[in-house]
């Protein structure tokens, strides 16, 4: 890089860099101060508020990084733009059925959330979609209203059942998607016993396969579903009771993430077949429920990867209605009411995980003396002249003496033939070599495979003020990628590449794989740290499954979390604040009882003072501390 270079980089060039709007969805952007900001949705279209203004506003109220940002607006627009594109895809297609929404409450179980897509996803009829009595007891508390949908799946016993049914009395459509045969049983029993009629869907195990991270959900060998075996049992079952009447909905589920249209396309009519089968059957089938699914672009390219999808949401919906109608339609069928259970999707965007930068790592050496120590050992100075022989055509050979070298150094170094100062000389020569193979790199016509590397290894390490295991555990359980980038100084360019690493002391506490213009890489562009400036870092498209998901490694607990929404006029609303864990939060998490602790340090301190390793006053600053940090964020603090 050079000074023009620098000096013509501006906020598009950094837009371009990180592909913020191809993965920003139009909610995201970098404005003219070099700042990330939010676009929020409104009545006269996108209100731009920054980032960085945003995490002045949360200071003011003590609520320091990390911390989990949610925009509400942006929750609220994702629901209008499934509801307005399945709308508009029936209209242009004549379809005859309605659309109705169903979020999965596993993908963000937090009140705020599930509270605000019950409250404004009331004028859409949108629902909610519980596998557990937990959830569903949510549902049952935050639905107002009674067109929307609650859609029970998973395993459920009679406690789950009961629940279910007591929601049908209170005038819920609450449907029971079965999975196996002792739940039919059971919900003949009890709805019996409770002389209620339930809402019955079945769940196909369909053997269209799709593409993914999950493409394990679909086909044969998926864990969840009724083969076609035991989905005639359970229609025999149910005409036996009396009760074929209550089937009203055929569910199947391809997996999360599909990221190619042509599956999910494939995957409905499949579907199709069955529901023209099960209505020759005698089943009243309503509903049509096709799960989630519906993907987001995390890298923004526009592909078949599997943190990507090659289709937009109005294209998505388009593809269902035609292919549903198309196959009902040549057996003169009533067109269905289309479910779908689109969680991702929903919610991902609202969230972002915002961070500072405590530390940095480089792998750049120290000053060069300009001659060895007198009676120098043979290797190091063999390594020594092997840096005034580096050049362009011989650059393998040339990394090929610096690694020989600096390893006959350690070598000699284990034995006791060099000092630990020869050692470190070593070292520091080393890299230096190392670096000057990876500056000559670019005017290599092709680089040695040995060398592609080479600039990764020596990228700095940024160490972040958060935990991936609580924050990000998709990116290290199952390699996701969401979006990184700095959210300020995007005038600027940045010079360093770099991997982050968190606060656990993990080697798997890191993030070191990022999406970029070219594809996937290991390193992030950054820039340098200034002395008394915070760096801040955003993760985004964080509000699936993140929170739920979080554990606690190393005892960091949940962040600092705020809910936002963004005004017309740019001004904001900070509508829900939340402290993160206190240490004696997590402490008791595991089962400590923060005070009986407290008591046995105070008994410490009063045993010391007996002692007289310490003053009274040393034990009551001693306690103090300690009761401080029993009641302190478990994150680094500046």
């Amino acid at each position: 890089m050079n000074d023009t270079d620098t000096q013509t980089w501006s906020a598009k060039s950094s837009a371009e860099l990180y592909g913020i709007e191809e993965w920003g969805g139009g909610y995201f952007g970098i404005n003219n101060d070099g700042n990330v900001e939010v676009r929020a949705p409104g009545n006269g279209g996108r209100t731009a508020v920054a980032l960085t203004d945003i995490i002045d506003g949360l200071q003011q109220r003590g609520l320091e990084m990390p911390v989990l940002l949610r925009i509400e607006n942006l929750v609220d627009s994702r629901i209008s733009i499934l509801n307005d594109s399945f709308a508009e895809a029936i209209k242009v297609t004549g379809y005859k059925g309605q659309y109705r929404g169903a979020f999965p409450i596993k993908v963000n179980q937090q009140s705020h959330i599930v509270e605000e897509i019950a409250r404004f996803g009331e004028r859409y009829n949108h629902g909610l979609e519980a596998g557990s009595k937990a959830e569903l007891m949510i549902a049952m508390s935050v639905l107002q209203n009674r067109e929307s949908l609650i859609v029970c799946n998973g395993y459920k016993d009679a406690e789950f059942i009961d629940l279910g049914l007591q929601a049908r009395k209170l005038g819920f459509k609450c449907i029971f998607v079965l999975e196996t045969m002792a739940e039919v049983r059971l919900v003949i029993e009890r709805s019996r016993e409770l002389k209620v009629d339930p809402i019955i869907g079945v769940r196909l195990k369909l053997s269209t396969k799709v593409e993914g991270h999950w493409a394990e959900d679909s086909g044969d060998r998926s864990l969840f579903g009724l083969t076609t075996n035991q989905l005639v049992d359970i229609i025999d079952e149910l005409r036996d009771a009396e009760l074929l009447h209550c089937l009203e909905l055929l569910h199947f589920h391809l997996g999360s993430q599909i990221p190619n249209i042509r599956s999910i396309r494939a995957g409905v009519l499949e579907a199709c077949r069955y529901y023209i089968e099960m209505v020759s059957e005698g089943a009243p089938l309503k509903y049509m429920d096709l799960g989630g699914g519906l993907a987001i672009d995390y890298d923004g390219t526009s592909s078949v990867s599997g943190h990507s999808r090659n289709y937009s949401v109005q294209e998505y919906c388009v593809d269902v209605v035609e292919a549903i109608a198309q196959q009902l339609d040549a057996h003169d069928l009533p067109h269905p009411t289309i479910v779908t259970e689109s969680g991702r999707a929903t919610v991902a965007h609202t969230s972002v995980l915002l961070f500072n930068i405590l530390d940095v790592g480089h792998f750049e050496p120290g000053p060069i003396p300009s001659q060895l120590p007198d009676n120098p050992h043979e290797q190091l100075s063999n390594l020594w002249h092997t840096l005034k022989m580096i050049e362009v055509n011989r650059l393998q050979e040339n990394y090929n003496d610096v690694i020989y070298y600096r390893d006959q150094v350690r070598d000699c170094f284990f034995r006791g033939e060099i000092n630990l100062r020869d050692r470190a000389l070593a070292e520091n020569l080393c890299l230096a070599g190392l670096q000057q193979i990876v500056a000559l790199l670019p005017e290599m016509k092709r680089i040695p495979p040995e060398l592609e590397a080479l600039p990764e290894q020596l990228a700095d390490i940024y160490y972040g003020n958060f935990s991936v295991f609580q924050s990000l555990p998709d990116s290290w359980a199952i390699n996701q990628v969401f979006p990184v980038m700095p959210i300020h100084r995007l005038n600027e360019k940045p010079t360093r590449k770099a991997t982050i690493a968190d606060l656990t002391c993990d080697c798997d506490g890191k993030l070191d794989s990022f999406a970029g213009p070219e594809g996937e890489t290991n390193t992030l562009s950054l820039h340098p740290v200034k002395d008394g400036e915070e760096y801040h870092l955003g993760v985004f498209l964080v509000g699936a499954y993140q929170e739920t998901l979080g554990d606690l490694h190393n005892l960091f607990g949940d962040t600092n979390v705020a809910s936002v929404r963004i005004n017309n006029d740019g001004s904001l609303d900070f509508v829900h604040e939340l402290h993160g864990d206190s240490i004696a939060d997590v402490l008791s998490y595991v089962e400590y009882d923060p005070q009986s602790m407290f008591r046995q340090f105070r008994m410490a301190a009063e045993q010391a003072v007996r002692d007289g390793r310490i003053s009274v006053s040393e034990r009551q600053s001693m306690l103090a501390a300690y009761s401080e940090s029993l009641r302190g964020y478990t994150y680094f603090e500046r």
